[in-house]
């Protein structure tokens, strides 16, 4: 099978006109990792081996320097070590994988590399008149609030959210649960789970054999491919031994950050054995992986894929994050979606970024997201045409052209809901609210940055009256949870 992806580049139509866009298979390159200086000895074997990565992930500015060597200038290790100090929510974790897929050839393209974009940020990346919104928050899907046992988040009627661990091999700086994910940084002392994680894994089966109407569970974390090989497949196995779960989702991003992991043979063997058992009760074994560009698509990560695969698996599926400087033009993510497409992972969500601090340097308007879901329409197969969503506080996942109604001028849009969330059992109103998602204040128009100035405070922590006012809804949902 020849691993390919796709480049975008202008073409002529037979009548004379040009494409907005145009597909091009490609073949996949794994980029040469001796370039780096650190790792210029390192041989195919080490390269390939999951033990190796894992040793050698570069967790402090120290290492990648070490790494580095004189690829990069002395400013941008600066510029680092101020992010690290000032505004990081997430502890650097950076596997050799995915650094190798960095552009190093100036500092320069380094800053410029859409992956290190989101893997390492710097001070310089992030906004300076609006670092976070202010309705910016930790939790910002309010998924502790909802957790039915420890870790295990029941938002929506039939699915439920197991957070198995709090660990990944790699850390993304826009993680949504940086609120409990990774190590503490200055900015954000991490939540602890209070149970022992034997205990809450018993906690999460008991709970989902007594409530019959889950049939979907979505083991996370953190990430699954930091779970001892046999603890993960024994409570996957025992998963699939509740009579009402049907779909069981693997969520790892790893199979792109460290694919090597997924490559190795008693977890190619587990998979196997997973996937058997599902199908034999008529269940369904899936993998969600977290690609968010194209050059992360690799041919280790093709044939990571391809072994889950062949183990058995019914899909492996893609849920990114829509985010400026890494893909947030229409070419970017077509791109992304037929590299995806072409070696054997199904695009299937692209998420706006989530309301969590310091994160307004990333984040999209809902405007955007819209006009990125129509640019993309007619290109990919229809199953395999992603749709970008809304994750709303409270609500869920709504296409981004569910919305209600939108200010466009505020960057308020507002949002309604057919279910109730875990927390919402006895209020009435539940499902007759609109509820709240808010733009990053830079991309409004200036009457709308201006109001928004007048109603926040010049730390962009304060909420004015009127800001009191536009959150009704969450300030009626979190009474209903408290009574």
């Amino acid at each position: 099978m020849k691993l390919v992806t796709a480049l975008a580049e202008a073409s002529v139509a037979p009548e004379g006109h040009l494409q907005p866009y145009t597909y091009q298979r490609r073949e996949l390159v794994e980029p040469d990792w001796r370039r780096f200086p650190g790792w210029s000895e390192i041989t195919q074997a080490e390269w390939e081996s999951a033990q190796w990565q894992r040793a050698h992930c570069v967790k402090n500015v120290r290492q990648l320097r070490r790494v580095m060597g004189d690829l990069l200038d002395e400013a941008f290790y600066a510029d680092l070590e101020r992010d690290q100090r000032e505004r990081a929510t997430m502890s650097m974790l950076l596997p050799p994988q995915m650094l190798n897929t960095m552009d190093t050839a100036s500092t320069e393209a380094f800053y410029a590399d859409p992956v290190r974009r989101y893997m390492l940020p710097v001070f310089s990346d992030r906004r300076t008149d609006w670092p976070s919104h202010p309705f910016a928050s930790r939790d910002s899907l309010h998924e502790a609030e909802m957790w039915a046992v420890e870790g295990l988040t029941h938002r929506y009627p039939t699915k439920v959210l197991a957070e198995l661990l709090p660990t990944c091999p790699q850390y993304c700086g826009h993680c949504t649960r940086m609120d409990l994910v990774g190590n503490s940084t200055p900015q954000i002392d991490k939540h602890k789970f209070t149970i022992k994680q034997p205990d809450r894994l018993e906690e999460m089966l008991a709970y989902l054999g007594r409530t019959p109407q889950v049939r979907d569970v979505v083991v996370s974390g953190g990430d699954v491919a930091n779970m001892p090989w046999a603890r993960l497949e024994d409570f996957v196995g025992r998963l699939l031994d509740v009579e009402n779960i049907r779909d069981v989702r693997l969520a790892t991003k790893a199979l792109m950050g460290l694919p090597q992991h997924w490559l190795q043979d008693d977890v190619r063997a587990g998979m196997e054995r997973l996937a058997t058992k599902a199908r034999r009760r008529g269940a369904q074994l899936a993998i969600h992986t977290h690609v968010n560009a194209a050059q992360s698509m690799t041919p280790l990560v093709a044939r990571a894929t391809q072994a889950m695969l062949d183990a058995g698996v019914r899909d492996v599926r893609n849920q990114g994050v829509l985010m400026r400087g890494v893909n947030h033009t229409v070419e970017q993510l077509l791109d992304l979606c037929f590299a995806l497409q072409d070696n054997g992972v199904l695009p299937y969500y692209f998420y706006l970024c989530d309301m969590i601090p310091f994160s307004e340097h990333w984040r999209l308007s809902l405007g955007e997201a819209q006009r990125l879901q129509h640019g993309i329409m007619g290109y990919l197969p229809g199953f395999a045409t992603p749709r970008i969503v809304c994750d709303v506080p409270y609500v869920g996942k709504r296409w981004v052209h569910q919305v209600a109604d939108y200010d466009t001028a505020r960057g308020i849009s507002y949002w309604t809901k057919n279910y109730r969330t875990g927390i919402e059992a006895d209020d009435p109103e539940a499902l007759e609210r609109q509820y709240e998602y808010y733009d990053p204040i830079h991309t409004l128009p200036e009457t709308g940055q201006d109001w928004w100035r007048d109603h926040a405070g010049d730390d962009g922590d304060a909420h004015g009256r009127d800001l009191d006012a536009a959150a009704a809804s969450r300030a009626a949902s979190e009474a209903m949870r408290d009574q």
